[in-house]
């Protein structure tokens, strides 16, 4: 099934950003473009939000209970994203993003939170979520999470992405550099780059 499902997320990752390649050439033509790709290859809008961390309980993908303030208030920058494993267009370009980060972290990445919570709980189990971790190499640092339908869109809520249906959904990436900053709003296909440029290194040391 891991292997499956990784392949999956590639194969959708090349088929999405070869559109988005396409349609970027195209944009000076813009007649019979898509418009919704042409928002997605736009620069990520960078804002910077106050939200409050509702005190809800997820299950993470190791299966542990777990509350949402103590999980991202463990002394680490946090970098957040909203996914479900069976998405085939938004989410494994997010996810794509997020092992970069990863990647380009290196020996720092235990010193960096990410999160990833799923919008279709109902689906994704702990131990589906275990498998699309597997599959994307996300470290003991990456963890995904689920629990209730209710506790998910409360979350969502919070951070506003919340967007009604799971078809809805945008691209997010939110990132807080300590628990008394901040937060950092990325909309669209965030690169690494802009992710780790709001990571100072001071808050990576651990």
């Amino acid at each position: 099934m891991t292997r499956v499902l990784s392949r999956t997320l590639a194969v959708s990752a090349l088929t999405l950003a070869a559109a988005l390649t396409s349609t970027a050439r195209a944009e000076q033509s813009p007649v019979g473009a898509e418009p919704h790709l042409h928002h997605a290859v736009a620069e990520a809008r960078r804002a910077v939000a106050h939200y409050v961390v509702p005190d809800v309980q997820l299950i993470r993908d190791d299966g542990a209970v777990v509350k949402l303030p103590s999980e991202m208030n463990d002394g680490r920058p946090v970098v957040l994203a909203f996914i479900y494993t069976s998405c085939t267009s938004v989410c494994p370009l997010i996810s794509h993003t997020l092992a970069d980060v990863q990647h380009r972290l290196g020996e720092r990445s235990s010193g960096v939170h990410l999160m990833s919570i799923s919008i279709d709980p109902e689906q994704d189990t702990p131990s589906r979520l275990r498998d699309y971790a597997h599959s994307i190499n996300a470290g003991p640092e990456w963890q995904h999470y689920t629990g209730t339908l209710e506790a998910s869109q409360t979350a969502q809520r919070a951070f506003n992405v919340y967007r009604g249906d799971k078809m809805s959904h945008s691209p997010a990436v939110l990132v807080r550099s300590s628990a008394d900053a901040q937060w950092v709003r990325l909309d669209g296909f965030t690169t690494a780059e802009q992710v780790l440029a709001e990571l100072p290194d001071a808050g990576l040391a651990r």
